[in-house]
Formats: structure tokens, C-alpha cells, sequence
């Protein structure tokens, strides 16, 4: 009689009777294990909140950054040449600084400012393209200034190299500490 008895055996629930058995809390928490319907539910709750905060936050920064951009500027004086400013009486050119004209333009406030007015002045000049400052100091009221002049820019014809170089003179000498302008290297600025 070494009969065995036959256990009986594990029949997982047909499809009908999983889809109305209840979840056990275990099941449930199992559901979501990413947190994706916690998040959504906390979004939702606190959504208004958290865009109120970024706006808020981005317009105090907007706001400092106006106010920061307002103090940290000074306004300087570019000289052009005007050719209708410098006529004689018959209409004829005269190629003097008469034909400078003053237009006034905010820059920041850096520890170089003749530099950068310099610099500005240079890049909206026509017909200088490539002509750049290089260095710059200023000694006893004396502003040397050094470019350089890869394409010969500054060189040929009377009229135009004086009048570039009343331009640059009298944008330099807006600054009080300035009263003598020499620019290097000495061969520009020649007819």
C-alpha cells in the first residue's frame, strides 16, 4: 500500500474570474510603480503655484536686470563727418572740422572707456573696414592711440585722412583728462 496520494494541483483562475476578482492592497500599490499617477495628481494640485512662482521669479530678474542696465551705461559723443556742414560760401568742400557733427550713443560703463568709444567710432566709420585699435594709453593729458591698418585704410588723399583723423581727435578729446592726441604708428593718417 505504498499508494500515494495525488496532491491536487494549482489551476490559475480562468480569464473570466481574474477580470472580476478585487485587487488586493499589494496589487494596488504595484499598479503604479513608477509614481506617475502621484505626480500627476500632485501637478495638478500644485501646478498654479509653481508657474506663479517661475513668473514671478522671472520678473524680478527682468526687473533688476533693467536697473542694473540703466546705472551701468554713460552716454558719449561719436564725431562723423557731415560734408554739407563744411562748405564755403561757392559750395566747395573744405575738409575741415566744421563738417564734424556730434551724435550721442550709451555705452557701458567699463574701466576703458575712451577705448570703447574709440572702437564704436572705428566699426561705423565707411571705408576704414579692417582698421582696428590696438592699444591705447594715456600720459600726462597725452592719449596715444595704436591701430592697425592691414589694408592701408588710412592713407591716401588730404581731405579724407584729415577729416579721420578729426573724427578720432575730436571723439578722444570729449574726455576731460585728454588734451593732446598722437597716434601710432606715425605713417597713418598720411595724404
Amino acid at each position: 500500500m505504498n499508494e500515494e496520494k495525488e496532491r491536487p494541483r494549482y489551476h490559475p483562475p480562468s480569464a473570466e474570474l481574474r477580470g472580476k476578482q478585487k485587487e488586493t492592497p499589494k496589487e494596488s500599490a504595484n499598479a503604479d510603480p513608477t509614481g506617475q499617477e502621484f505626480r500627476l495628481k500632485f501637478m495638478k494640485k500644485h501646478n498654479k503655484k509653481i508657474i506663479i512662482g517661475i513668473i514671478a521669479f522671472a520678473l524680478l530678474g527682468f526687473i533688476v536686470g533693467l536697473i542694473s542696465i540703466q546705472k551701468e551705461t554713460r552716454t558719449i559723443s561719436l564725431y562723423y563727418y557731415n560734408q554739407e556742414l563744411d562748405q564755403d560760401e561757392t559750395g566747395n568742400i573744405l575738409c575741415s572740422r566744421k563738417g564734424l557733427a556730434s551724435v550721442e550713443r550709451e555705452i557701458p560703463i567699463t574701466q576703458t572707456p575712451i577705448q570703447d568709444t574709440i572702437k564704436l567710432l572705428l566699426s561705423n566709420v565707411a571705408n576704414i573696414e579692417g582698421v582696428s585699435l590696438k592699444g591705447a594709453s594715456l600720459k600726462e593729458g597725452v592719449l596715444t592711440l595704436e591701430f592697425d591698418d592691414p589694408n592701408n585704410k588710412t592713407v591716401g588723399g588730404a581731405c579724407r585722412v584729415g577729416i579721420l583723423w578729426f573724427q578720432i581727435e575730436a571723439t578722444a578729446k570729449q574726455f576731460p583728462e585728454v588734451q593732446q592726441v598722437r597716434f601710432l604708428p606715425e605713417e597713418l593718417f598720411q595724404p
